[in-house]
């Protein structure tokens, strides 16, 4: 081989062993990698179950506060199998290719929120601003969640999602009437914006205590 080819086939070499290393999880997915996200999807028994389990951190309730109860770290490959478990029959590994190409692969981090008695469904009714204004309880705001701050840092970074949302979580009796029990919260990243071995997720609640959780993404696909 000439001699002039061999600096430019290190550079080469190094630069894909650089961006193959650069991301714990996989990121991109390899076609390989979406064919067996969708076969892992599609089993819907308890090895699915136990695989998704494992980007899912579960803590004890506070003192005082809302529980902050579970905070999980979707990656590319589970949001892939996710989505294959959650089509019917009639999917084919093929469509779930098509489906992911040309697709912008991304983080989803989800938090669940329970209430307690210290942070419980009804609060006390706002003062008015008139002497003899109404007193007694009312329903907390069904979009309380907002009042939660969630920050997620990568290499010291913190890093901005692209999409944020949330939703109240009822339990329904069968008599119709429906009690405010908590919310999930869900914010969206890029996957190329955890670039480290490991990230950090930080929920303060507007009472009680923060929790910070810290990702091992090296044992995660």
């Amino acid at each position: 081989m000439p001699s002039s080819y061999r600096p430019g086939l290190s550079i080469l070499a190094a630069a894909l062993l650089l961006s193959s290393s650069s991301f714990a999880f996989d990121n991109p997915l390899s076609d390989q990698a979406v064919r067996e996200a969708y076969f892992l999807g599609q089993r819907r028994d308890e090895s699915f179950a136990s695989f998704m389990d494992k980007y899912t951190k579960h803590l004890a309730p506070p003192k005082t506060g809302p529980h902050i109860a579970s905070i999980t770290f979707f990656t590319p490959f589970a949001l892939a199998a996710q989505l294959s478990c959650q089509h019917s029959s009639g999917y084919s590994a093929q469509q779930a290719a098509l489906d992911h190409r040309g697709q912008t692969e991304s983080v989803k981090i989800v938090v669940q929120v329970f209430l307690t008695d210290s942070y419980p469904a009804y609060i006390p009714r706002p003062t008015g601003s008139r002497s003899g204004s109404p007193t007694g309880y009312v329903l907390r705001p069904f979009d309380f969640w907002k009042d939660f701050n969630v920050q997620a840092f990568s290499e010291d970074r913190e890093l901005r999602p692209f999409t944020s949302s949330g939703e109240p979580n009822y339990l329904c009796s069968q008599d119709g009437g429906c009690t405010l029990t908590g919310a999930t919260i869900q914010f969206e990243f890029l996957a190329e914006s955890f670039a480290s071995d490991s990230a950090i997720i930080q929920v303060t609640p507007p009472e009680g205590d923060p929790v910070s959780l810290g990702f091992d993404l090296t044992r995660l696909r």
